[in-house]
C-alpha cells in the first residue's frame, strides 16, 4: 500500500513552522547561490527556506542559475522518488484549491508531510502568477508539516510550469511523501501533469456542461479518478446526474486491456465529506500498480519524456541565441508576414543558418 513508498519521515519542529512561515514569502526572492552541497544537505533536513529558495532557482533562465539547478538536481537525485505524486486539474471554479486545502489537512492529520506545487495563470505584464493560491490556503498554508508552492505557468502549455517535474523532486528529497500538483485549469490541454505524476484525478463540478465534456476524447481519458465536487444542498441531484454521465462515457473511452477502472466520486470539499474516499482510491490505484510493476514502467516513461522536454527547450534557447538567427530572424519575419514568403521556407532558411558549421564557427 502507500505506506510502504515513504522512504522517511523528518521530525517537525517548532522550528519547521517558522521556517515555513519565512518560505510564504521565499518566491519573491531573487535566489542566492551558496554552496551546492550545503543547499542540498539543508533541504534533506526538511529546511524550508531553503528549499523555497532552491525552487526559485531551479525556475529562473540565468545561465548561472541554470548550472548551480543541475549541480542541485544531481545532489538531490538520490533521495527523491519516495512521494505519492498526484496531480489535480479542472475548470476555474471547480474547488480546485478548497479541495487541496481540506484534502492536505486530513493528510497532515494521518500523519502526513504534503507539499503542494500550484501553477497560476501568468500576468501577461510582468509573467508573475496572478491568482495566489496560498492566499486560498490559508489553514493548509500555515502549518509547518505543508509546503505550499505557487508558481507562474510562465505560457507553458499542459497547465504547469517549466520546472514543474525539478520542483517535484526537490520537495521530495526534502522529506515530504504526498506531493500534490494543481494545474492551472484552462481546458482539454491540461493533460501534461499526467505525465509527472502517479495518480491523476480531474475535478468536474455539477450543471456546467463538464459531463458533455466527458464523452469528448481528451483529458478525461487521461484521468485516473474523476471527481464530481460540490455534490451537496441543491446541487446534489444534478452530482448524481453527472456521476452517471461520466460513468457512461469512460465505459466508452476507456483502456479495456487495463485493469484499473477510473471510479466515480461524488464529494462535497467545503463540506469536508467524501475526502477519506478519494484516498482510498489512490491507494488502490498505487497498490494496482505496483502489483503490476506499472509504477516503474509510467515513472520509467515520464523521464524519458522528460528528457526530450529538456532537449527542446534547450534547441528553443540555442536557436534564438544564435547569432546567425537572430540576424535574419527579423527580415524573415516581414517576408512571411508580408506574404512574400511561406512560413515553411522561412523556417527552413533560419533552421538552415542554425544548423550551419560556418555561422557556429563565429560563436566560439
Amino acid at each position: 500500500m502507500i505506506d510502504n513508498v515513504v522512504r522517511r519521515t523528518i521530525p517537525i519542529s517548532e522550528s519547521d513552522a517558522i521556517a515555513n512561515d519565512a518560505a510564504r514569502t521565499a518566491p519573491d526572492a531573487s535566489p542566492d547561490v551558496p554552496d551546492d552541497e550545503a543547499r542540498a544537505a539543508a533541504i534533506r533536513q526538511g529546511d524550508r527556506r531553503t528549499l523555497a529558495r532552491a525552487i526559485t532557482l531551479i525556475e529562473s533562465g540565468r545561465a548561472d542559475h541554470r548550472a548551480h539547478a543541475e549541480a542541485l538536481l544531481r545532489l538531490l537525485l538520490p533521495h527523491a522518488g519516495g512521494a505519492v505524486r498526484i496531480g489535480i486539474s479542472g475548470s476555474p471554479g471547480v474547488g480546485k484549491s478548497t479541495f487541496i486545502e481540506r484534502f492536505g489537512l486530513r493528510l497532515i492529520e494521518a500523519g502526513r508531510r504534503v507539499a503542494v506545487l500550484a501553477v497560476d495563470p501568468s500576468s501577461v505584464r510582468t509573467g508573475g502568477s496572478i491568482l495566489g493560491d496560498k492566499t486560498r490556503m490559508e489553514l493548509l498554508s500555515r502549518d509547518g508539516r505543508a509546503f505550499i508552492r505557487p508558481s507562474p505557468s510562465g505560457g507553458t502549455l499542459g497547465g504547469v510550469a517549466r520546472r514543474t517535474r525539478e520542483a517535484l523532486l526537490a520537495c521530495e528529497a526534502a522529506g515530504f511523501d504526498v506531493v500534490l500538483v494543481e494545474t492551472v485549469g484552462v481546458g482539454q490541454s491540461e493533460t501534461a501533469v499526467a505525465d509527472m505524476v502517479d495518480t491523476f484525478l480531474l475535478m468536474l463540478q455539477p450543471g456546467a456542461g463538464d459531463e458533455l465534456q466527458g464523452i469528448k476524447r481528451g483529458i478525461v481519458e487521461r484521468a485516473d479518478i474523476v471527481i464530481v465536487n460540490k455534490a451537496d444542498g441543491d446541487l446534489k441531484a444534478q452530482a448524481n446526474h453527472a456521476a452517471a454521465e461520466y460513468r457512461h462515457a469512460l465505459a466508452l473511452l476507456r483502456d479495456r486491456s487495463s485493469p484499473w477502472r477510473p471510479p466515480i466520486l461524488q464529494i462535497s470539499a467545503a463540506e469536508d465529506r467524501g475526502l477519506e474516499a478519494v484516498w482510498t482510491a489512490i491507494g488502490d490505484h498505487r497498490a494496482l500498480m505496483e502489483e503490476t510493476g506499472a509504477l516503474d514502467r509510467r515513472r520509467a516513461d515520464q523521464a524519458r519524456a522528460w528528457l526530450w522536454s529538456a532537449i527542446e527547450d534547450g534547441l528553443r534557447l540555442a536557436f534564438a541565441g544564435h547569432p546567425g538567427v537572430r540576424a535574419k530572424l527579423a527580415d524573415m519575419e516581414r517576408e512571411v508576414t508580408g506574404g512574400r514568403i511561406a512560413p515553411t521556407e522561412a523556417a527552413r532558411r533560419l533552421l538552415d543558418c542554425f544548423l550551419s558549421k560556418d555561422d557556429r564557427r563565429d560563436e566560439t
